[in-house]
């Protein structure tokens, strides 16, 4: 019982301490915003930044931020679309590579806040992510594919079809560790 009185003597007497070293006149002194973090790599959309931003530019690419890299960047990922498929005309969304690169160039994941929440079911796209969608094998489908998703088969899809071990179906979903 003494121990506790004690400890509840300590507690009450440091609170005392803390509130009468506090004065209405002391500046807050917060840290500047470039102290606070650093940008250092932004995967909003998985592989995009790895197969679009050559390794020149990673540093730019990943410390601008979103609403400035369509501006910045677009262009740049045509480039890079029509380096790895000369023959791109339109994906499997009836996109040509100006408006797909644009789409891809601002690196954020889009989220729907209702209906479904999907990377790309054939319906809905960039709706979001689930943890079981195929993101690679849909990227894959989208710069290869062609029009109907069926050019250039050997390139359209990762052939890895499922986590290696299952997701939880609570939080924190994420499949146990090995």
């Amino acid at each position: 019982m003494k121990t506790i009185k004690f400890l509840a003597f300590v507690g009450l007497l440091l609170s005392l301490t803390l509130l009468t070293s506090c004065k209405d006149d002391d500046p807050m002194i917060l840290p500047e915003p470039a102290d606070m973090y650093t940008l250092e790599d932004q995967m909003g959309r998985p592989a995009i930044n790895t197969v679009f931003v050559t390794s020149a530019e990673k540093d730019d690419f990943n410390q601008t931020i979103p609403s400035e890299q369509g501006a910045a960047f677009a262009t740049k990922f045509q480039n890079q679309l029509l380096a790895l498929n000369a023959g791109y005309t339109t994906n499997a969304l009836g996109m040509d590579a100006a408006t797909f690169t644009g789409a891809l160039a601002t690196d954020v994941l889009t989220v729907a806040t209702s209906g479904t929440t999907t990377f790309f079911d054939g319906t809905n796209v960039l709706t979001g992510r689930r943890l079981a969608d195929d993101v690679i094998s849909v990227e894959l489908l989208l710069i290869f594919g062609g029009p109907n998703g069926m050019e250039n088969p050997g390139l359209t899809d990762d052939h890895v079809d499922a986590n290696d071990k299952a997701f939880l179906t609570t939080f924190p979903y994420l499949a146990s560790p090995h």
